[in-house]
């Protein structure tokens, strides 16, 4: 992988009440990546998810290789950051309830004021890092000028915890359904990038959040990286046939 390509997370947010549904953020008009695109929480990877001191503070340390720790202690961060849900428990093993911590906290973090393994340190807490099921990989085609190689998860909200959207980056967050999404995206009501929709469009084949994440573990995971071809009006996106997403040859008109 060439060294203009981000490791990046993002978690895909589910719960069963009122209705299976996805936590989804609004991102801001004035940033410079999907502005005001309904998107999951997530982000780009920081040197301080490697830090291997968060061998103390998280759960499942053992389970993973040293990459996938840290895209998912990124993930968490991110999460944490943009709509204030923490993957984890106390250190007695309670649950860590309510409002995870205060907006100041979550904006010190975001902003680079604060590490995040600080923050977990003094709230008491360990992160879990197998509460995320892989659900998707992809990695932004060339045509774009910021490229990331995108570790999509999907994970159970914590039923105890309240989401709060940052205000900076995020100044939405809406729990919706995923079928809801597509609806909205289709009708121009909502503006939905194209890997956010085809891993809507994905979610929304299950019917409960157990249901996805049983179907996420079976899966095969083929990773994504979008082709351009020639189509019959165009040039069009392709994905891998075998990645889940079916036979999909995007107009590149709706995807710039």
């Amino acid at each position: 992988m060439t060294d203009d390509i981000k490791p990046a997370a993002t978690i895909l947010l589910l719960r069963d009440a009122p209705t299976f549904e996805v936590l989804m953020v609004k991102r801001h008009h004035q940033i410079d990546f999907a502005s005001g695109a309904l998107v999951f929480p997530g982000g780009k990877s920081h040197a301080g998810d490697q830090d291997p001191a968060w061998a103390d503070h998280v759960l499942g340390w053992s389970d993973f290789d040293a990459d996938q720790r840290a895209l998912r202690i990124a993930a968490i961060r991110e999460v944490f950051e943009e709509a204030g849900i923490l993957f984890g428990e106390r250190l007695d093993g309670s649950p860590i309830g309510g409002e995870a911590c205060p907006m100041d906290v979550r904006r010190a973090v975001d902003l680079g004021e604060t590490a995040f393994l600080d923050v977990v340190k003094d709230l008491g807490v360990r992160l879990d890092l197998n509460a995320l099921t892989v659900f998707a990989r992809w990695i932004t085609p060339p045509l774009t000028p910021k490229r990331f190689d995108t570790w999509f998860y999907v994970a159970d909200a914590p039923a105890d915890q309240l989401a709060a959207c940052d205000g900076r980056e995020t100044v939405d967050a809406e729990w919706i359904e995923p079928r809801e999404v597509l609806r909205l995206a289709a009708a121009g009501e909502r503006k939905v990038i194209f890997p956010t929709r085809m891993n809507v469009q994905l979610l929304a084949e299950a019917s409960t959040a157990g249901d996805c994440i049983a179907r996420a573990k079976a899966r095969a995971l083929v990773t994504v990286e979008p082709q351009i071809q020639d189509g019959p009006g165009g040039k069009v996106l392709v994905l891998p046939p075998d990645a889940g997403y079916g036979v999909v040859a995007e107009p590149l008109s709706n995807v710039m």
